[in-house]
C-alpha cells in the first residue's frame, strides 16, 4: 500500500463515538495498518510503545488524547488525570509537553459545558499548525539543497544524509528533516538521500520506505558507515530532525546523531537540524538539562547481558550549522529570536 493512502493521524467517528486513526508504525515497513484510538489510555499506549513516533506527531496525538479523555467526564480532576497520564509516556520529546501545556491552558479557561468541544477544536488546531509549519520548513530548506546542486556541477545529485526518521511519518504531514528533500524533489532538483539505519529500532527503514513511495533516490546504510562516506566526499550536507532543542541551540535527537555531527565537522560538511519552533524549549537553557529517555534493553535483542539503551543523545550547538524552522534558517546562537 502507498504511504499516501495512510495518513499518520486522522479523526474517525465511524463507530458512533469520536476517535482517531493512526498508522501503526511498529508494523512498518512490513505492513501498513491503521488502528483506532478510542480512549486517552489508547493514546498513551500508542505514544509509549512507539505506534506513533516523532516529536511533532507525538504532540498532535497527545492533544487528541486529551480530547478523547474528556469524552465522558470534563471535570478538572479528569483533565488533570488525562494530562498526567499522557505526560508520563515519554520524557525527551518536548512537543508532547508543549501540546499538553497548550491544551491545559485552553481547557482550564473553558466553561465545563464547552470543554469537550474546545478540546477537539484545539487538537485540530495543533494538527493543522504542524502541517503548515512543516510545509514552511521545506520551503526554507529548499535553497540550501539548491545551492549545493549549483555548486556541485559535476555531480548528478545533491547528496543528503539523514538519521532516524524525520519524514512525514514523524509528523502530521510533510516531515521536518525530509521536508526540504521533498521540496527539492518536487522542484526538479535531483537529490539522493543516504539513510542511516538508526539502531536499535531501525527507524531508517521507515525513512527508506517513505522515500521509495514518492520516488526519491536513496540508499540505506549501516549507522557506522556514515563517517566513511563523509571521508570519501560522498555527502554534501546532513539534515536531521530533533526531539528537543535547548535555548542555546543544543539539540536532542535520536541516538547516533551526535556521532554524525562530529564526523560532519571533521570533514567540513554542513550539519542542519530541521524542527518547528514548538520543538524549541526556551525554558531549557542547555542540552545538559534535557532528560534522556532510557528504553527497555530488550530492544537491543541481547539476553543475559547488562544493557544500556539511551534513546537520544545531545549534539552541542557548536556542531550545528543552522536550525531550519517554519520561520527561516538561523544559526543556533540566534534562535531566541523565535521565542515570541
Amino acid at each position: 500500500m502507498s504511504v499516501t493512502q495512510y495518513p499518520t493521524l486522522i479523526e474517525d467517528d465511524n463507530q458512533g463515538e469520536p476517535g482517531i486513526l493512526i498508522l501503526d508504525q511498529t508494523r512498518l515497513p512490513h505492513a501498513a495498518e491503521l488502528i483506532r484510538l478510542s480512549t486517552f489510555e489508547d493514546a498513551a499506549h500508542a505514544i509509549r510503545v512507539m505506534q506513533v513516533r516523532g516529536a511533532p506527531l507525538i504532540g498532535a496525538t497527545a492533544a487528541y488524547g486529551v480530547a478523547l479523555g474528556l469524552r465522558n467526564d470534563v471535570s478538572d480532576a479528569q483533565l488533570d488525570r488525562v494530562l498526567d497520564t499522557l505526560g508520563a509516556t515519554r520524557p525527551t520529546a518536548v512537543n508532547l509537553h508543549w501540546a499538553l501545556a497548550r491544551m491545559a491552558q485552553v481547557l482550564k479557561k473553558s466553561a465545563l459545558a464547552g470543554r469537550r468541544e474546545a478540546a477537539w477544536n484545539e487538537a485540530r488546531a495543533i494538527a493543522r499548525e504542524d502541517i503548515s509549519a512543516n510545509s514552511a520548513i521545506g520551503k526554507h530548506g529548499l535553497p540550501l539543497l539548491a545551492a549545493h546542486y549549483r555548486a556541485e556541477v559535476n555531480s548528478a545529485f545533491v547528496q543528503v544524509m539523514t538519521h532516524c526518521n524525520a519524514g512525514r511519518l514523524a509528523t502530521v504531514a510533510h516531515g521536518t528533516a525530509l521536508a526540504p528533500v521533498y521540496a527539492a524533489h518536487a522542484a526538479g532538483i535531483p537529490v539522493h538521500v543516504w539513510v542511516s539505519e538508526t539502531r536499535p529500532r531501525n527507524q531508517g527503514r521507515l525513512t527508506a520506505w517513505e522515500l521509495a513511495e514518492v520516488g526519491v533516490p536513496h540508499t540505506l546504510i549501516a549507522d557506522n558507515a556514515a563517517g566513511l562516506l563523509m571521508m570519501q566526499g560522498k555527502i554534501d550536507l546532513v539534515i536531521v530532525g530533533a526531539d528537543r532543542v535547548a535555548a542555546n541551540g543544543d539539540v536532542a535527537n535520536k541516538i547516533g546523531t551526535y556521532l554524525k555531527a562530529l564526523a560532519a565537522q571533521a570533514h567540513g560538511i554542513p550539519f542542519y537540524v530541521a524542527a518547528p519552533v514548538s520543538t524549541i524549549d526556551f525554558s531549557c537553557a542547555t542540552g545538559r538539562q534535557i532528560p534522556i529517555e532510557e528504553r527497555d534493553g530488550a530492544e537491543l535483542g541481547a539476553d543475559g547481558v547488562p544493557v544500556a539503551n539511551p534513546a537520544f543523545d545531545v549534539t552541542p550547538a557548536a556542531l550545528v550549522t543552522g536550525i531550519i524552522s517554519e520561520r527561516g534558517v538561523l544559526p543556533p546562537s540566534q534562535i531566541t529570536q523565535w521565542r515570541s
